[in-house]
């Protein structure tokens, strides 16, 4: 089994750790650094990894299991599933591009310079090819 990919937890951060840990498997998931049928480290293991409580990695896993980006069974490994193309309605779409304009002119706010912010767009595009 190859190495997952890594997870890191930022304590300062104000999103909770859980939420942390099922954004950080599902942007692996969608960036193909992790596929369909590739197992995810036990709960154990993960809260351990992570220096989090037991059921701050089990409520994660919950999460993606609910939203069908993984399988989860007792007594086995967390498993990716395969997922159907979605295709996401105009009010969905424009949401979401609000919310990238948004990032963008935060980044832009910071000083952040346009050539990163490029940069930083082209390899999240490569990333989706795969």
């Amino acid at each position: 089994m190859k190495p997952p990919p890594a997870i890191a937890i930022d304590l300062a951060s104000p999103e909770a750790a859980v939420r942390q840990i099922a954004r950080q498997i599902r942007q692996h998931i969608v960036e193909g650094a992790l596929a369909p049928g590739d197992g995810l480290p036990g709960v154990r293991r993960l809260a351990m990894d992570l220096g989090v409580h037991f059921n701050t990695a089990a409520e994660a896993y919950r999460l993606l299991a609910a939203g069908g980006w993984i399988e989860v069974s007792h007594g086995r490994a967390a498993r990716v599933v395969q997922r159907g193309r979605m295709k996401a309605g105009a009010e969905t779409v424009e949401r979401w591009s609000e919310r990238l304009r948004m990032m963008i002119a935060d980044m832009r706010a910071e000083g952040v310079p346009v050539s990163r912010i490029r940069r930083d767009l082209e390899l999240a595009l490569e990333n989706l090819k795969r």
